[in-house]
Protein backbone atom coordinates (compact mmCIF):
# COMPACT_ATOMS: atom_id res chain seq x y z
CA UNK A 1 0.00 0.00 0.00
CA UNK A 2 1.32 3.45 -0.83
CA UNK A 3 1.95 6.15 1.77
CA UNK A 4 -1.09 8.06 0.54
CA UNK A 5 -3.13 4.88 0.72
CA UNK A 6 -2.07 4.36 4.31
CA UNK A 7 -3.07 7.90 5.22
CA UNK A 8 -6.45 7.39 3.59
CA UNK A 9 -6.93 4.13 5.44
CA UNK A 10 -6.06 5.78 8.73
CA UNK A 11 -8.60 8.52 8.13
CA UNK A 12 -11.27 6.01 7.18
CA UNK A 13 -10.55 4.05 10.34
CA UNK A 14 -11.63 6.85 12.62
CA UNK A 15 -9.55 9.92 11.93
CA UNK A 16 -6.39 8.74 13.63
CA UNK A 17 -3.50 11.15 13.54
CA UNK A 18 -0.95 10.96 10.76
CA UNK A 19 2.45 9.53 11.70
CA UNK A 20 4.44 11.83 13.97
CA UNK A 21 7.10 14.05 12.46
CA UNK A 22 9.04 14.31 15.72
CA UNK A 23 12.78 14.82 15.54
CA UNK A 24 14.85 12.04 17.05
CA UNK A 25 16.91 12.89 20.12
CA UNK A 26 19.72 10.81 21.62
CA UNK A 27 17.73 10.25 24.82
CA UNK A 28 14.63 9.05 22.97
CA UNK A 29 16.70 6.77 20.78
CA UNK A 30 18.41 5.37 23.85
CA UNK A 31 14.98 4.61 25.37
CA UNK A 32 14.44 2.08 22.58
CA UNK A 33 17.98 0.81 22.12
CA UNK A 34 18.52 -0.08 25.77
CA UNK A 35 15.30 -2.12 25.95
CA UNK A 36 15.64 -4.28 22.85
CA UNK A 37 18.11 -6.86 24.23
CA UNK A 38 15.98 -7.57 27.31
CA UNK A 39 12.81 -7.71 25.22
CA UNK A 40 14.28 -10.31 22.86
CA UNK A 41 15.88 -12.21 25.73
CA UNK A 42 12.59 -12.56 27.56
CA UNK A 43 10.88 -13.62 24.38
CA UNK A 44 13.39 -16.04 22.84
CA UNK A 45 15.67 -17.54 25.50
CA UNK A 46 14.68 -21.15 26.11
CA UNK A 47 12.12 -21.17 23.31
CA UNK A 48 11.78 -24.44 21.41
CA UNK A 49 13.65 -24.90 18.15
CA UNK A 50 10.65 -24.72 15.77
CA UNK A 51 10.00 -21.15 16.92
CA UNK A 52 13.65 -20.10 16.71
CA UNK A 53 14.26 -21.50 13.24
CA UNK A 54 10.98 -20.42 11.64
CA UNK A 55 11.28 -18.24 8.52
CA UNK A 56 9.02 -16.75 5.87
CA UNK A 57 10.76 -18.66 3.10
CA UNK A 58 14.05 -18.60 1.23
CA UNK A 59 16.38 -15.68 1.97
CA UNK A 60 14.37 -14.49 4.98
CA UNK A 61 15.38 -14.29 8.64
CA UNK A 62 14.45 -16.58 11.50
CA UNK A 63 14.21 -15.18 15.05
CA UNK A 64 17.70 -16.62 15.67
CA UNK A 65 18.98 -14.85 12.55
CA UNK A 66 17.50 -11.57 13.74
CA UNK A 67 19.44 -11.70 17.02
CA UNK A 68 22.67 -12.55 15.20
CA UNK A 69 22.06 -9.75 12.69
CA UNK A 70 21.47 -7.24 15.49
CA UNK A 71 24.63 -8.33 17.30
CA UNK A 72 26.57 -7.97 14.06
CA UNK A 73 25.18 -4.48 13.54
CA UNK A 74 26.51 -3.39 16.92
CA UNK A 75 30.03 -4.23 15.82
CA UNK A 76 30.14 -3.09 12.20
CA UNK A 77 27.27 -0.72 11.45
CA UNK A 78 25.65 1.95 13.59
CA UNK A 79 28.34 3.18 15.95
CA UNK A 80 31.23 2.83 13.48
CA UNK A 81 29.24 4.88 10.95
CA UNK A 82 28.43 7.50 13.56
CA UNK A 83 32.14 7.84 14.31
CA UNK A 84 32.90 8.21 10.59
CA UNK A 85 30.48 11.14 10.37
CA UNK A 86 31.92 12.83 13.45
CA UNK A 87 35.54 12.33 12.38
CA UNK A 88 35.36 12.69 8.59
CA UNK A 89 32.00 14.16 7.64
CA UNK A 90 31.17 13.51 3.99
CA UNK A 91 34.81 13.07 2.99
CA UNK A 92 34.78 9.38 3.88
CA UNK A 93 31.72 7.35 2.81
CA UNK A 94 30.49 4.59 5.07
CA UNK A 95 31.89 1.13 4.50
CA UNK A 96 29.15 -0.92 2.79
CA UNK A 97 27.35 -3.20 5.24
CA UNK A 98 27.17 -6.93 4.51
CA UNK A 99 23.65 -7.94 5.56
CA UNK A 100 24.51 -11.62 5.66
CA UNK A 101 27.88 -11.24 7.38
CA UNK A 102 26.46 -12.51 10.66
CA UNK A 103 26.00 -16.00 9.21
CA UNK A 104 29.73 -16.75 9.14
CA UNK A 105 30.57 -14.63 12.18
CA UNK A 106 28.09 -16.35 14.49
CA UNK A 107 27.83 -19.79 12.91
CA UNK A 108 27.08 -22.51 15.44
CA UNK A 109 26.08 -20.25 18.34
CA UNK A 110 22.94 -21.09 20.28
CA UNK A 111 20.23 -18.58 21.03
CA UNK A 112 21.51 -18.00 24.57
CA UNK A 113 24.99 -17.14 23.35
CA UNK A 114 23.58 -14.86 20.66
CA UNK A 115 21.36 -13.02 23.11
CA UNK A 116 24.28 -12.58 25.52
CA UNK A 117 26.50 -11.31 22.72
CA UNK A 118 23.90 -8.84 21.51
CA UNK A 119 23.24 -7.54 25.03
CA UNK A 120 26.95 -7.08 25.76
CA UNK A 121 27.63 -5.30 22.48
CA UNK A 122 24.61 -3.07 22.88
CA UNK A 123 25.75 -2.05 26.37
CA UNK A 124 29.14 -1.14 24.92
CA UNK A 125 27.50 0.83 22.11
CA UNK A 126 25.29 2.79 24.48
CA UNK A 127 28.22 3.59 26.76
CA UNK A 128 30.19 4.81 23.76
CA UNK A 129 27.22 6.85 22.51
CA UNK A 130 26.89 8.49 25.91
CA UNK A 131 30.61 9.25 26.00
CA UNK A 132 30.35 11.10 22.68
CA UNK A 133 28.22 13.74 24.40
CA UNK A 134 26.46 14.70 21.20
CA UNK A 135 25.40 18.35 21.08
CA UNK A 136 22.44 19.64 19.09
CA UNK A 137 24.79 20.86 16.34
CA UNK A 138 26.32 17.39 16.05
CA UNK A 139 22.91 15.93 15.17
CA UNK A 140 22.85 17.91 11.92
CA UNK A 141 26.35 16.88 10.82
CA UNK A 142 26.34 14.87 7.61
CA UNK A 143 28.01 11.78 6.22
CA UNK A 144 27.75 9.77 3.02
CA UNK A 145 25.90 6.48 2.88
CA UNK A 146 27.07 4.29 -0.05
CA UNK A 147 23.50 3.76 -1.29
CA UNK A 148 21.42 6.54 0.26
CA UNK A 149 23.76 9.49 -0.18
CA UNK A 150 23.88 12.33 2.36
CA UNK A 151 22.54 11.47 5.82
CA UNK A 152 22.59 13.31 9.13
CA UNK A 153 23.58 12.06 12.56
CA UNK A 154 19.98 12.59 13.68
CA UNK A 155 18.73 10.39 10.83
CA UNK A 156 21.30 7.72 11.66
CA UNK A 157 20.18 7.63 15.30
CA UNK A 158 16.51 7.48 14.33
CA UNK A 159 17.21 4.68 11.84
CA UNK A 160 19.12 2.74 14.52
CA UNK A 161 16.07 2.77 16.82
CA UNK A 162 13.60 2.01 14.01
CA UNK A 163 15.87 -0.81 12.81
CA UNK A 164 15.43 -2.43 16.23
CA UNK A 165 11.67 -1.95 16.07
CA UNK A 166 11.57 -3.34 12.53
CA UNK A 167 13.25 -6.56 13.62
CA UNK A 168 11.14 -6.89 16.77
CA UNK A 169 8.07 -6.68 14.53
CA UNK A 170 9.69 -9.18 12.17
CA UNK A 171 10.21 -11.71 14.95
CA UNK A 172 6.54 -11.43 15.92
CA UNK A 173 5.44 -11.80 12.30
CA UNK A 174 7.66 -14.80 11.57
CA UNK A 175 6.56 -16.61 14.70
CA UNK A 176 2.89 -15.86 14.06
CA UNK A 177 3.10 -17.19 10.52
CA UNK A 178 4.08 -20.63 11.82
CA UNK A 179 0.43 -20.94 12.81
CA UNK A 180 -1.12 -19.47 9.66
CA UNK A 181 -2.99 -22.65 8.83
CA UNK A 182 -3.50 -23.71 12.43
CA UNK A 183 -5.61 -20.63 13.18
CA UNK A 184 -8.31 -21.79 10.77
CA UNK A 185 -11.05 -19.22 10.13
CA UNK A 186 -9.53 -16.79 12.67
CA UNK A 187 -6.88 -16.10 10.05
CA UNK A 188 -9.20 -13.48 8.56
CA UNK A 189 -8.91 -11.43 11.78
CA UNK A 190 -5.16 -11.83 12.33
CA UNK A 191 -3.52 -9.11 10.27
CA UNK A 192 0.02 -10.15 11.16
CA UNK A 193 -0.41 -13.28 9.06
CA UNK A 194 -0.74 -11.25 5.87
CA UNK A 195 2.02 -8.72 6.61
CA UNK A 196 4.85 -8.32 4.12
CA UNK A 197 8.11 -10.24 4.15
CA UNK A 198 11.34 -8.90 5.68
Amino acid sequence: MSASGLEGAAGAAGGRDAPSKSRATPSEVRDILERTPALLDGWLRGLSEPWLSATEGEDTYSPRDVVAHLADNEEVDWLPRLRIVLEHGEARPFTPFEREGFRARFAGLGIGELLDTFAARRRESLAALEALGLAEADLERTGMHPALGRVTVRQLLAAWAVHDLTHVAQVARVMAKRYTEATGPWRAYLGVLSDRLR
